[in-house]
């Protein structure tokens, strides 16, 4: 049973990686905008209300996985409304039942999250669409994050096709 956890800023490319990554290796994708969307339509985004929950429906969702001999691809954008200790208690909850986590970071340089950031694709799926509000939360400390425990391989997906990447990411985790 393995969690392979995608990792990297907004617009690094982790849904459409973890997609092809999916199709690759027929493992489940629980992308994080799933519970974000849900919550999105009670509470504001850094509500209390709003961070508890998202944060115990991912770990529900990864006890679940794991008690059923589940693997599944989860992305994840570090950020400060999330806990400090999340990936580590996430990695501790599915290693405590047998299960293996890998962490795989993608990166690109910031002219390319620049140019992927107010694609029509993002703006479609709610996601953080607008270069200038991306920039004004980095400089609010939105992505102050503490490092995530070391990745089995970084991709960068500004030099790589989302097909490269995950073929890559397969190989080296012999997926």
């Amino acid at each position: 049973m393995r969690l392979i956890f995608l990792h990297g800023p907004a617009a690094s490319g982790k849904l459409t990686v973890a997609k092809e990554l999916a199709a690759l290796t027929g493992l489940s994708l629980f992308h994080n905008h799933l519970v974000v969307d849900a919550l999105l339509a009670v509470f504001p985004f850094g509500s209390p209300g709003f961070v508890a929950l998202r944060e115990r429906m991912w770990l529900d969702v990864f006890a679940a996985a794991a008690a059923e001999d589940r693997s599944l691809i989860f992305t994840f954008h570090p950020e400060a409304s999330v806990a400090p200790d999340f990936p580590q208690r996430a990695a501790a909850l599915f290693e405590g039942t047998g299960g293996r986590v890998d962490f795989v970071e993608l990166t690109c340089a910031p002219e390319v999250v620049a140019a992927r950031v107010e694609a029509p694709s993002r703006q479609a799926s709610g996601k953080l669409s607008s270069l200038a509000m991306l920039r004004e939360l980095d400089a609010a400390g939105a992505f102050a994050y503490p490092p995530l425990p070391k990745s089995a391989m970084t991709v960068d997906t500004g030099a790589v096709a989302p097909a490269e990447a995950a073929a890559r990411i397969r190989a080296a985790l012999d997926l």
